[in-house]
């Protein structure tokens, strides 16, 4: 059966107190004729003690990463959980999920059809990428926008289409998860993601973005916690470059 950007299901997280943003993106859905639910974001602290302990794991957090979780950082990496078993759930192929701090280029709704119509496996396909990505291959997606293989993912969260078989491996390979989201994402060898983008970027990072309701100003990194950085990255680089090998090219 086909499926269209109209079809295909698209969540956007939103906490309850975000009603600005949440009227914001709603009217960009609307613009371009394109329907979306209201995922209600977590807010960490309200989550049961146990629920918070089959999430998150401070065990895994000392192995990973290089400092412990912040409220923040767990509540967001809860609420793309939250949307990742809400599309297993379903019968849907797919589905995009957006956080609510962007606005829509006026080729989403076309870029995701493309998407959703891919001959090649895919996990992921992030919408929203760095200014200057560094591509390892490339083939057309739309006019003027191109389907990338990343030398290295980026961070970014804002948006992404993610397929059934990837979400079911995130859920089977990240819960409980030690690291953030972002970080998680970039260490895709671990469970076999394959994550492409897009180039241009078919979102754009809102300005309310530059303020976050859900991460606290960040402390001061003291020596070993920088220390502990710099090993994070040496592994991530590292791996990065003998699996992207690995990789067929698009």
């Amino acid at each position: 059966m086909a499926h269209d950007a109209s079809s295909l299901p698209l969540v956007f997280v939103n906490l309850d107190r975000d009603a600005e943003r949440r009227a914001r993106l709603e009217a960009e859905l609307a613009r371009l004729n394109l329907q979306g639910e209201r995922l209600n974001a977590v807010w960490w602290a309200d989550l049961p003690p146990a629920e918070q302990g089959a999430l998150y794991s401070a065990q895994l957090n000392r192995n990973q990463y290089y400092k412990p979780l912040v409220n923040g950082e767990k509540g967001c990496y809860a609420s793309h959980i939250q949307a990742w078993r809400q599309l297993l759930a379903s019968d849907a192929p797919a589905m995009v999920v957006l956080e609510d701090d962007v606005r829509l280029d006026d080729r989403l709704a076309d870029g995701i059809a493309a998407i959703v119509a891919l001959d090649i496996p895919w996990d992921m396909v992030k919408l929203l990428g760095r200014r200057r990505e560094k591509v390892r291959s490339q083939r057309p997606l739309l006019p003027e926008v191109a389907l990338v293989a990343y030398q290295r993912v980026p961070s970014m969260t804002a948006g992404y289409v993610i397929s059934r078989a990837g979400a079911a491996k995130l859920l089977a390979t990240r819960v409980p998860f030690g690291r953030p989201i972002d970080v998680d994402l970039r260490f895709w060898w671990e469970n076999d993601l394959r994550i492409l983008g897009t180039v241009p970027s078919l979102l754009i990072l809102d300005e309310t973005s530059l303020v976050s309701s859900i991460w606290a100003e960040p402390p001061r990194v003291p020596l070993r916690q920088k220390l502990r950085k710099f090993g994070m990255k040496w592994r991530l680089s590292l791996g990065n470059a003998r699996h992207r090998r690995q990789q067929r090219p698009l």
